[in-house]
């Protein structure tokens, strides 16, 4: 058996390190992702029905109806929500991925990632910078209004921008910023300056005014985590092939809904591994403790799922300074997940540990054995839809997760006569 798995494993592997995630071009959510309706609404994490949901999410959903014109004020959104008219389904099941709250709507625009070794796709919104935003849990009008400004101007800027640039190279964009500071998760300083210095000369040649123009660009730069949403998509791009690989225990996504914390491993396909989501424990914004903090949320675990974020947080030192903890704090995590992972990234090398790959391909019976879980940094949300950010931290996931995926595959294989 364990011949058949680390065979299996070797494929995944083979898999994720040829991926080449690379911008293609932008496009409308309702256009683009697949099975987008006028009243659908794609979220963060596993599949969550409308009365499970927790504030932030609930919060952004209410945003999202509202956006759309579905809904004129909160309380017709809350009707509409619980009306069954609406769809709610998870980013991950239409090849997308969202940041915290991760509502996704049919008129956003999004980022069309191209996994150039395998051919498939994955999409993500753009980021709406810091404060008051949708995916946080809120609704005011300063957000509707910005997401307004983002379908009218943002997104059809960036579209022809791409269109004037042509295909971006991803993989070697995200080599650079972990080699300058950046994890790929909550530190995207580099990042996002690396894609403006890379689109800046193409934005001034596109057909809008200079005053739009200038905004854009003002916006790129006042929004360290505007790069966020390339790297996780990129991520997702690259491990979807994973899915279905027989016999591969390497995990292929984690995902969080603020209600639980769901897992997917490569040999058992789409089913969903969950377990109650986590409470954060990090650093705090004045006047919040961590009774306002919301459970564990957001699809950006998918940064550690193929080994930067939290993994690579020993080439990011100063991101402690956000998430808490100590510059040898950081350097700890990454070493603790190579004992749970399959390989060293051969492409994304971190300079303070001489060069090494970051650990990846989190393998779930390491974890069962090991005892030693996942670590993911993150944002924290109030629990109270409409409030936002509150925080930042560290995280784990459920144990149970591992467990009970290590347990159905090996049912699995039982079933198919491998085991007795």
């Amino acid at each position: 058996m364990q011949e058949l798995i680390r065979k299996a494993n070797q494929e995944a592997m083979n898999r994720l390190q040829k991926a080449q995630p690379t911008i293609v071009g932008l496009g409308i959510a309702g256009e683009t992702l697949p099975g987008m309706t006028k009243k659908t609404i794609f979220h963060a994490g596993p599949p969550v029905t409308w009365n499970n949901m927790t504030g932030p999410l609930k919060g952004a959903v209410i945003g999202g109806l509202i956006y759309e014109g579905l809904a004129s004020n909160e309380e017709e959104a809350i009707k509409l929500a619980e009306s069954g008219e609406i769809t709610f389904d998870s980013c991950h099941h239409h090849d997308a991925v969202g940041p915290m709250a991760g509502v996704t709507t049919y008129s956003m625009p999004v980022w069309i990632i191209r996994n150039e070794a395998f051919g498939n796709y994955a999409y993500c919104t753009l980021n709406e910078g810091l404060g008051k935003v949708l995916r946080y849990g809120a609704y005011s009008e300063e957000v509707i209004t910005r997401l307004k400004w983002m379908e009218k101007i943002l997104g059809p800027m960036l579209k022809e921008t791409m269109a004037l640039h042509g295909p971006l190279d991803l993989k070697s964009m995200i080599a650079q910023v972990v080699q300058m500071g950046d994890e790929g998760h909550n530190r995207n300083k580099a990042g996002t300056s690396l894609l403006i210095r890379e689109l800046a000369p193409y934005i001034v040649q596109t057909n809008f005014s200079k005053e739009d123009i200038v905004e854009v660009l003002k916006f790129m730069h006042s929004n360290d985590h505007f790069f966020l949403n390339l790297t996780m998509p990129a991520q997702k791009s690259a491990l979807d092939p994973l899915k279905g690989i027989p016999y591969s225990t390497v995990v292929y996504g984690m995902a969080r809904n603020g209600t639980e914390f769901g897992i997917r491993v490569a040999g058992l396909g789409e089913q969903w591994f969950t377990a109650p989501a986590e409470i954060i424990d990090g650093l705090f914004f004045p006047g919040f403790t961590k009774e306002d903090a919301n459970p564990d949320i957001g699809d950006s675990v998918i940064t550690e799922t193929s080994g930067i974020g939290g993994f690579a947080m020993a080439t990011a030192p100063a991101i402690v300074q956000f998430v808490g903890g100590t510059p040898q704090d950081a350097m700890n995590y990454t070493n603790m997940m190579y004992e749970i992972t399959e390989e060293e990234n051969d492409a994304y090398k971190m300079p303070a540990l001489n060069f090494r790959g970051t650990p990846t391909g989190i393998e779930i019976q390491k974890v069962i054995e090991t005892q030693i879980l996942p670590i993911i940094n993150t944002g924290i949300a109030h629990k109270d839809p409409g409030v936002g950010q509150v925080g930042a931290g560290v995280v784990r996931p459920p144990m149970k997760c591992f467990e009970d995926a290590l347990e159905a595959f090996v049912n699995k294989m039982a079933a198919e006569g491998i085991i007795k």
